[in-house]
């Protein structure tokens, strides 16, 4: 064979490559028309570890296996050489793009041979490589030729084929090795406040001076300012994605390659067509408060790479490591919006009130209903127990303008009345707030000790019954359902304590919220009229009572629940405050 003769490849149809055959060496070749696939294969990790340890090995790379691979092939006279190529994927798995091409011309009959550097190159996985070796390629009468580790089937009872299976239980060692020191050195620093995640959010992008610090993003921040101030407003998350294409806002992707920033979504056919997921995300991602979220999403194991959530409770939250672009108080806020999500009707139409308004009596919540025929001065609100049950509770049916007119109103004059007489208000609400957190605490704290002194008692009768069990005096089905029992009531018991602290907390931080509402109402100084946003910033509930007709009039009242201080009983502290 002429040393000199040049390689005629085809690198337009990567994984797969075909090679032509010299002229003076097509006379050689066996007389079959199958091909040679010479696969190569190349991890991420592969190269990490090489380059950390300081001593990369270059005769890993694609390019000198293949350079391998065909010089063996050449040599050893196999015929139409193919190459079959995954650079940048893990060995643990084989849904790769260029091994499942060549598994499909195998088994369409097209291969005579298969070539791979060594064993490690077709998998590090020990059951499925051997699955390969022994059963797919002998099935399909394909010749596999590992060099480097002389393997070749055509000789099974070689001493190479006896020890290539302890082999590939080395290289599955090896991948599962490289998995745990990875996960060991990701894990310490997510703990200690590194990022982990390497694609900024939108909204951020990295500084230039310090690739590790994200700075905000002026223009992309300002979309993300107003997909909260939307939310507050009262949209929802499809509304808000409309809005942004009927404003021709670049979606996130869209905008990330126009700024020449990699992504790993592909741009969509309409740079412009915002999606509710998108939207949602957004919402809920604690990056805008500043903070750094680490363990979001875990792997099962090196074999299942498919991403889970992880629960709130595994993950660690960092704050103030970068610039925030949304409050904290806003943000919590939408937060609670998106907990009373609420349906649109069909008319689409919708309320600033919807998810906000309550039955005094039964506690659940008032449907929002209207109908294309209405006027908004017809559009009510009506009990949606009553819906389902009339005789469980009575209709408590208000129009939708009443209950604007008796909120906005009472809501001038406890902005009035905050703003004017700030310090007696203060003083007031102190003392108001005191005394209900001490009691709340005191009852909180009861039903929290009474949970865990149970949690503890079950724990003393699951070992009662697992010894019972092993005794015998308690039969396998009684033991089953017996635990089964004490687990649900322990799990119960959990949750409960963890709202019970979380609420705990939330009476211990009142005259903290007090201050917080005090600012948001000097805000509203100016207000003069009642807008969604500040209805959301200041309302966390309305509760309305059954229409009193006693007098022959109807009369109704509402009770306002504030955020952050509950009820102000606005006319007892004005009197109090001119006395």
């Amino acid at each position: 064979m002429n040393s000199d003769t040049s390689l005629d490849i085809n690198n337009h149809s990567n994984p797969v490559q075909t090679v032509a055959q010299p002229k003076e060496d097509n006379k050689m070749l066996r007389a079959t028309d199958k091909i040679t696939a010479l696969y190569c294969r190349l991890s991420v990790e592969d190269t990490k570890d090489e380059k950390k340890n300081g001593k990369e090995d270059l005769s890993n790379s694609i390019q000198n296996q293949k350079a391998m691979l065909l010089q063996y092939a050449r040599e050893h006279r196999f015929p139409h050489p193919t190459f079959f190529i995954d650079d940048g994927y893990s060995g643990v798995t084989y849904d790769r793009p260029g091994f499942q091409k060549m598994l499909d011309e195998i088994e369409a009959g097209h291969v005579g041979a298969v070539i791979t550097k060594d064993l490690s190159r077709l998998g590090r996985n020990s059951a499925l490589t051997g699955l390969y070796i022994n059963y797919t390629f002998p099935q399909n009468d394909v010749r596999y030729i590992a060099i480097n580790d002389h393997f070749d089937s055509i000789n099974p009872n070689s001493t190479d084929s006896d020890i290539a299976g302890i082999k590939n239980w080395f290289n599955e060692f090896f991948a599962k090795d490289t998995s745990r020191k990875i996960r060991a050195v990701q894990k310490a620093k997510g703990e200690r406040g590194e990022r982990l995640t390497v694609h900024v959010p939108y909204g951020y992008m990295k500084n230039p001076e310090n690739p590790k610090e994200w700075i905000i993003d002026e223009e992309a921040a300002q979309v993300v300012k107003k997909i909260f101030t939307l939310c507050m407003n009262g949209r929802g998350p499809s509304q808000i994605a409309d809005q942004l294409e009927k404003d021709k806002i670049l979606t996130p992707t869209a905008y990330k390659n126009k700024q020449g920033v990699k992504t790993p979504h592909t741009e969509p056919e309409n740079p412009y067509r915002w999606h509710e997921s998108t939207i949602v995300n957004i919402l809920e991602r604690k990056e805008y408060i500043g903070a750094t979220v680490n363990f979001k999403t875990y792997t099962n194991s090196i074999w299942d790479k498919k991403q889970r959530e992880n629960p709130e409770e595994n993950r660690v939250i960092f704050y103030n490591t970068h610039p925030a672009i949304i409050e904290q108080e806003v943000f919590d806020k939408v937060q609670e919006i998106r907990q009373q999500r609420h349906r649109r009707t069909a008319t689409g139409k919708s309320s600033p009130f919807s998810g906000l308004v309550f039955c005094a009596d039964c506690k659940q919540k008032l449907y929002y209903s209207t109908t294309k025929y209405f006027e908004k001065r017809q559009d009510f609100f009506i009990c949606s127990t009553h819906r389902v049950n009339k005789d469980k509770c009575s209709g408590h049916y208000i129009r939708a303008v009443v209950l604007e007119d008796l909120v906005w109103n009472h809501m001038k004059e406890v902005i009035s009345y905050v703003t004017r007489y700030e310090a007696h208000f203060r003083v007031e609400m102190e003392q108001k707030l005191r005394l209900q957190s001490e009691e709340t605490i005191r009852v909180y704290k009861k039903r929290l000790a009474q949970a865990e002194k149970r949690i503890g008692e079950l724990d003393c009768l699951f070992i009662k019954i697992y010894e019972d069990n092993a005794k015998g005096k308690l039969n396998d089905d009684r033991f089953a359902m017996m635990s089964k029992t004490y687990e649900d009531e322990q799990a119960q018991l959990k949750v409960e304590i963890v709202n019970l602290q979380k609420e705990i907390e939330v009476q211990e931080r009142q005259i903290e919220d007090l201050e917080q509402f005090i600012q948001r109402a000097r805000r509203y100084t100016d207000l003069t009229e009642l807008t969604p946003y500040a209805l959301r910033e200041l309302v966390k509930a309305v509760y309305v009572e059954a229409p009193d007709k006693s007098s022959g009039k109807r009369k109704q009242r509402v009770h306002i629940e504030y955020d952050l201080v509950g009820y102000i009983p606005v006319d007892e502290l004005i009197k109090a405050e001119q006395a």
